[in-house]
């Protein structure tokens, strides 16, 4: 490992993070990569990945990205096939943690070019939850660079759908282009990660951004809020809360789906219920996206169809789902090949 990694490790928690040069760099080089995929920038380099929960297309592209460019990918899940992990100071280790996250990311450190960390919030506290604790632990105490693979954002994720939309539009400036957030209705509340990352990116590039959902108690977290509202000033574009349907699919270029719990309900999700249980016609059907302006479809996947999106609009071809998720594969290659170029 180089010295200058050990000594100063550069993360990718959050794209907000890096300045907007770099993302744009980032995505150019995906670009290149999809065309020309074997390479050896990871030659010699090793990744751990460390998986707190499932995941099919996360771990799939990872592992796939270190081999096409020549390095290696070592799979973790702490309390299956590694010791369950402790992120408190001051904890007395007398229940399922073997081992503290101080030594686990240092000992990692010495054996890894880089880390990489999936973990879901708990659904418990949403004060505790959005402290993001496992992938701050990790980033705190590793000596090497440390890549959010998903907690409570998506980075990855966002750069997939910004290089499909790219794609899709010919054009690496997305500026001018309308962009609808849209709250899907699913039988169980889920992490607002992509949906935090959705509006981030978005706002970043430029767009003109509506977050639609049912009541303002499904809007997102005043700090990824406030991220969307310091890149409209920063990127241009606009950004808006709407909870009228029909007035914001009209003359949209962009829509992206996403199921989310409200937030005051977190870890309390019973009363809940039955509040999204009445917005199940937020489904994206056929008739919503013929309000938009011959509008593209996408969403992170997995997605259950005829609950968020129906088989007419997931099987249209104005559907860039999969283009996305294959997309995970060649942006991810280009942030480890980032990081280990420092």
């Amino acid at each position: 490992m180089d010295s200058a990694m050990t000594s100063a490790p550069q993360h990718f928690l959050n794209t907000q993070d890096w300045t907007r040069a770099r993302l744009d760099a980032v995505l150019a080089d995906a670009a290149r990569m999809k065309h020309e995929p074997i390479g050896d920038a990871l030659k010699g380099r090793s990744i751990a990945l460390v998986f707190f929960n499932p995941s099919l297309r996360t771990r799939t592209s990872f592992e796939l990205g270190a081999f096409q460019l020549g390095g290696h990918a070592v799979v973790l899940q702490p309390g299956k096939d590694a010791w369950p992990i402790e992120f408190d100071l001051g904890t007395v280790m007398d229940s399922d943690a073997e081992e503290h996250i101080a030594e686990v990311a240092r000992v990692l450190s010495q054996y890894v070019d880089m880390i990489g960390v999936r973990a879901f919030p708990k659904f418990v506290d949403w004060s505790v939850d959005r402290e993001d604790r496992v992938l701050k632990g990790f980033a705190k105490y590793a000596t090497v660079p440390v890549i959010n693979m998903e907690t409570i954002t998506h980075p990855c994720q966002e750069l997939a759908h910004v290089l499909a939309l790219q794609e899709h539009f010919g054009s690496s400036d997305l500026r001018g282009k309308k962009y609808v957030l849209t709250w899907t209705y699913h039988p169980r509340p889920l992490n607002t990660a992509v949906a935090n990352s959705a509006l981030t990116i978005a706002t970043r590039m430029g767009m003109d951004v509506t977050l639609l959902c049912p009541t303002p108690e499904y809007q997102l977290d005043e700090r990824y809020m406030d991220w969307a509202e310091a890149n409209v000033i920063e990127s241009g574009g606009s950004l808006a809360v709407s909870h009228d349907i029909d007035s914001a699919y009209a003359g949209a270029d962009v829509v992206y789906a996403k199921s989310w719990g409200a937030l005051p309900y977190f870890g309390n999700w019973a009363p809940e219920k039955p509040i999204r249980d009445r917005y199940k016609h937020f489904m994206v059907d056929e008739a919503k996206m013929a309000l938009t302006r011959d509008g593209v479809f996408s969403h992170c996947l997995p997605l259950r169809r005829n609950v968020k999106a129906s088989d007419a609009v997931m099987d249209s071809p104005r559907c860039i789902a999969v283009q996305e998720a294959g997309n995970r594969l060649h942006v991810q290659k280009a942030v480890m090949r980032a990081l280990v170029a420092r």
